[in-house]
């Protein structure tokens, strides 16, 4: 006789204890935080009212983003001849407004260049040209422009895009 299947499988397998798959672990429902994000409709319309705005003012080489609150974009339009730069500063003064809550011209009085500061944050821009959008007072999302000769005109165009979603929300309540 030859060696029996037994003797040619190896050590015994360990068994572990009874292991539950992560994709079963659920969390309590109390232990789950909710987060309101702007809809595709409402961002794809603060973007365009956003540009339709700085194109109106003569300025057709603005970038508009709307990101949430975490700098994800949702949103983002490229105007004629806008340059590569302009997408960057454009999502970064919106990710800086939704942030913090509170306009970037706003943010940017509070930067004075002696030593560090919040402007030294990663994906930041402390320069006008971003507005928040707020549910309830909370900070859900920010529009941002890049691009203009300078950021009050960018922060007129973010304006727009903002007040776009505001009168949409308004027109769905009647």
């Amino acid at each position: 006789g030859g060696m029996t299947a037994a003797a040619n499988a190896g050590p015994a397998p360990v068994l572990s204890p009874t292991a539950v798959p992560a994709a079963d672990i659920q969390p309590v429902p109390e232990n789950v935080v909710a987060q309101n994000r702007i809809s595709v409709g409402a961002s794809a319309a603060a973007v365009q009212a956003a540009l339709a705005t700085c194109q109106a003012e003569k300025l057709p080489f603005v970038t508009v983003a709307l990101v949430d609150r975490f700098g994800t974009v949702q949103a983002l339009l490229r105007g004629d001849n806008a340059a590569e730069h302009t997408i960057e500063a454009a999502k970064r003064k919106a990710y800086t407004a939704a942030a913090f809550g509170t306009p970037t011209s706003e943010l940017a009085k509070r930067i004075n260049g002696n030593g560090p500061s919040i402007a030294d944050l990663p994906g930041t821009l402390f320069l006008a040209g971003g507005i928040p959008l707020k549910v309830n007072g909370v900070s859900v999302a920010g529009i941002g422009v890049g691009g203009a000769p300078d950021g009050t005109l960018d922060e007129t165009c973010a304006a727009a895009g903002a007040e776009a979603i505001a009168a949409a929300a308004a027109g769905t309540a009647k």
